[in-house]
């Protein structure tokens, strides 16, 4: 039987993680006021800034967030073209909503599941 692995030793790969809280309880910003955004926009925008990685985030990352769902807009109505759907896999990335995101980032989520 293979020995258990140990998360303190200090070659471990989740020491260090920033464990992100499931209902981190922050409110959700407003969208900004650029454009009309419709509802399933304004769906969205709730479900990131709700999302365990939004407990990182500030009112900075608001443009970055919006621009991200601008270019899922573009995705979800068929107007995206490469460039769209590179920069949404970038954003994305970038602010820890992808698994390659938060392993970069050193991020993992708050054990015991998003049922709490």
């Amino acid at each position: 039987m293979p020995k258990m692995r140990n998360p303190n030793s200090p070659y471990s790969r989740f020491k260090g993680l920033i464990e992100l809280p499931w209902d981190h309880g922050l409110p959700v910003p407003d969208l900004p006021n650029i454009r009309e955004w419709s509802d399933s926009e304004r769906s969205q925008w709730r479900q990131w800034w709700e999302a365990p990685q939004a407990a990182m985030w500030d009112e900075s990352f608001i443009p970055t967030v919006a621009a991200m769902l601008t270019y899922f807009g573009k995705i979800l109505d068929g107007s995206a073209n490469a460039n769209h759907q590179m920069e949404f896999r970038h954003l994305a990335t970038a602010l820890g909503l992808t698994a390659d995101g938060m392993k970069r980032l050193g991020w993992t989520f708050q054990s015991g599941g998003g049922d709490q």
